[in-house]
């Protein structure tokens, strides 16, 4: 028995838990407070996904002259599917990697639409290797699968969402109410067999549902109703990013027949509150609560009366992924992107490395929200024991750090912990574009498992970046991310298009600086994605100022994305497909050549763009600018010094050489004998192992209390030799 149930509804990721249950659950383990979570998402897909379930979806009626040629195919190999549904399953699941070869002959799996790609993606797999063609080939089976499910079983199915449309701007309760009042669907029918059976497991006092997207949201009300009507003594909750986002203006009573409260904003005050109400009512003559809607006389009310703080990111906890089955989420690689396939291949453990963004200035941002106004890092060494933990109790060494925008000088802390603890992890996380990304810093980031980063370009232009507020330039993304793919670290760039005001002229222009971007190898992956207006950022409460006009409408439910009309009149969404089938090709690394008027089906302007000025801009460099307050970071003690003397003519020049045996290379350079002896010391005294790091200002007092001139020996031959191969790193 347990006082608390924690459920993500379905569907979100199928490689990795979504982590707000973890989050939870870890801070309750601080109170003493026993929880028990499920994933219902995983679960139902592997229960559909097997061999009885697949045959119950071909058992469902069809009119086999009437649907698709593809569902027709599907249902005509029928028991093909039946036969290698669990084994392929099982692959997904990492538990047989032998069957690749298998699945590599093709001759396998059976194969109906989603093949079709296969040939413009071929060339792509002997980069990624037998097992990730594998994996690509077998999630192209899951997906025709889906597609047959879309079409005659169940219109609402999606690997990652279901009835997506139903949460979308509901400004009105109606049709998601009318649903719920309908029979169960298909998917449905797996669902609450399922949370009936954790139900009777745990005999919870109180379920909380985490819903993250719109994609969890009716799943959510659907097992809230279920509980409602079999468990009447228990109580539901509901939180996590759709009603921090989307339900801060709920009025609509009938809500409230699927769930007792529903709480905004970080969860875990409101959360130990509604414990104590509901486990221990003694304890208080009138029911606290913290950011919390319920019906009180009948009407919905939001109850704030409790003075508790929220708690510092450093007295939460670590996550804690018991309870889960970590062992039975399946990797699933969409498109042949080695950075791309991150989302959805693999199992990361989730962290976050600082509450909100310290920017925190994106006018297209929700920037007025709690989640990303109030900016609160974690300090490196409680993280790095955090990562620790968590490979202790899942044993997995990859983390997925899932902040707003990492902080760079956080980020520099981190590695240097992870460096000298010398822990192997692999890490990556989302970043802003910023100067701060040093080729060094870069460097070091790679050297303490970073393998990718991914950020927010936005709109390639400099005008619209400065409207957004964004504090970069395009200049400076190309050379950030130059930094990066030098480094070994793979990127990702979120892209936006239709930003008010922008004009034709300017979406070409930066189409053509994406496509110069992914042409000079500095970038490796990136969405588009249309600009949508919400309610919580400066654009959504400021429109005017943005040349925008909202379409007002009754706000009963939910309320974020607001529609509008746009100044310039221009439809943006005729360009979706050309930028998104561009951007598929440029991800491949072919049809650079091709002019951009090739995408699309319309007439658009040539680009005002140089072909080369992304060339052009990194062309600068910082490699001879002296920044007293930089941290310099030795990453090896081992050398070895031998005494020469070289003759020249008459003259007898004494020297040391030194030798750096590197992981993948040999640096060996010559130097003054004294200094030699200097830079040894300096070396043992100021290795990645201890606890401090010293400035360049303080290298140079050192240096000069010996010899002279310390900028000549910094940017001396050897010394920028040892920079070069990542011996010294200045940060």
């Amino acid at each position: 028995m347990k006082d608390l149930l924690l459920i993500t509804p379905p569907f979100t990721q199928l490689n990795t838990p979504y982590p707000a249950t973890a989050y939870i659950k870890g801070f309750l383990n601080t109170k003493n407070i026993s929880s028990y979570q499920i994933d219902l998402g995983i679960e139902v897909i592997l229960n559909l996904f097997s061999k009885n379930g697949i045959q119950k979806i071909f058992d469902k009626e069809i009119n086999i002259e009437t649907i698709s040629e593809n569902s027709q195919r599907i249902f005509a190999l029928r028991n093909e599917y039946t036969k290698t549904i669990d084994q392929v399953i099982s692959f997904l699941q990492g538990k047989t990697p032998t069957l690749a070869r298998q699945i590599c002959s093709m001759n396998f799996l059976p194969e109906a639409s989603r093949f079709n790609q296969l040939d413009d993606m071929e060339f792509a797999f002997g980069n990624m290797g037998l097992q990730d063609k594998a994996k690509h080939l077998a999630t192209l089976y899951l997906e025709d699968l889906s597609d047959y499910i879309v079409e005659n079983v169940d219109s609402d199915f999606g690997f990652s969402r279901y009835a997506e449309r139903l949460g979308k701007s509901a400004n009105s309760f109606d049709e998601l109410y009318s649903k719920l009042s309908d029979n169960q669907t298909f998917i449905d029918n797996f669902t609450l067999k399922i949370l009936q059976e954790k139900l009777e497991l745990t005999q919870p006092k109180l379920v909380c549902f985490s819903v993250p997207f719109p994609g969890n949201l009716y799943a959510g009300f659907r097992c809230a109703k279920f509980i409602k009507e079999n468990y009447p003594n228990t109580k539901v909750a509901m939180g996590g990013g759709f009603p921090n986002t989307e339900l801060r203006e709920v009025k609509d009573k009938r809500v409230f027949e699927f769930f007792d409260f529903i709480t905004l904003d970080d969860g875990e005050v409101p959360l130990e509150l509604l414990y104590e109400n509901i486990c221990h009512p003694e304890q208080s003559e009138e029911p606290q609560y913290k950011r919390t809607f319920l019906i009180e006389n009948k009407e919905v009310t939001y109850k704030n009366n409790s003075k508790r703080h929220d708690y510092k990111q450093s007295e939460i906890g670590t996550p804690d992924y018991t309870d889960l089955q970590l062992d039975k989420y399946i990797s699933v690689i969409e498109i042949a992107n080695p950075m791309h396939s991150l989302w959805s291949d693999g199992r990361w453990n989730k962290l976050t490395m600082a509450h909100g963004c310290y920017w925190g200035k994106c006018t297209f941002c929700d920037i007025s929200l709690d989640y990303i106004k109030i900016y609160e890092p974690i300090s490196a060494k409680i993280l790095v024991d955090r990562m620790e933990e968590l490979i202790r109790t899942t044993g997995e060494t990859g983390f997925h750090f899932v902040d707003e925008a990492a902080p760079p000088a956080l980020m520099r802390e981190v590695a240097l912990e992870i460096l000298r603890r010398n822990l192997v992890v692999t890490w990556w996380t989302n970043i802003r574009f910023e100067k701060s990304f040093t080729r060094d810093l870069c460097f070091l980031l790679k050297l303490s498992g970073c393998v990718a980063v991914s950020g927010g370009l936005e709109v390639a232009s400099d005008r619209l970046l400065k409207l957004i507020d964004k504090g970069i330039s395009v200049e400076q993304v190309a050379q950030v991310t130059r930094n990066f793919t030098e480094s070994g670290i793979m990127i990702h760039a979120y892209l936006m298009y239709g930003y008010p005001t922008q004009t034709i002229q300017e979406t070409v222009d930066s189409l053509e600086m994406v496509r110069q971007l992914f042409e000079m190898g500095i970038l490796q992956s990136g969405f588009w994605h249309q600009f949508a207006m919400t309610a919580h950022s400066p654009v959504g409460l400021n429109p005017e100022e943005f040349g925008v006009t909202p379409i007002k409408q009754e706000i009963l439910f939910a309320n974020n994305d607001i529609d509008f009309t746009d100044k310039t009149g221009i439809d943006h969404g005729k360009f979706s497909f050309g930028l998104k089938k561009s951007l598929f090709n440029y991800m491949h690394g072919i049809n650079f050549e091709l002019p951009l008027q090739e995408w699309f089906d319309f007439r658009i302007p040539k680009t005002t763009i140089h072909p080369d000025h992304i060339h052009d801009c990194l062309l600068e460099s910082n490699d001879f600018k002296f920044k007293g307050n930089s941290k310099v970071v030795f990453l090896t003690k081992n050398v070895i010094a031998e005494n020469r003397v070289k003759t020249k003519k008459k003259y007898i020049y004494p020297y040391t050489q030194l030798t750096f045996h590197l992981k993948t290379n040999i640096v060996t350079v010559d130097m003054d004998q004294e200094q030699a002896e200097w830079l040894i010391r300096i070396l043992e005294e100021n290795f990645i192992g201890q606890s401090q790091t010293i400035t360049l200002q303080q290298l140079k007092k050192n240096f000069e209390e010996k010899f002279e001139d310390f900028e000549l020996f910094w940017f001396s031959k050897p010394i920028q030799q040892l920079k070069e191969n990542g011996v010294i790193l200045s940060l």
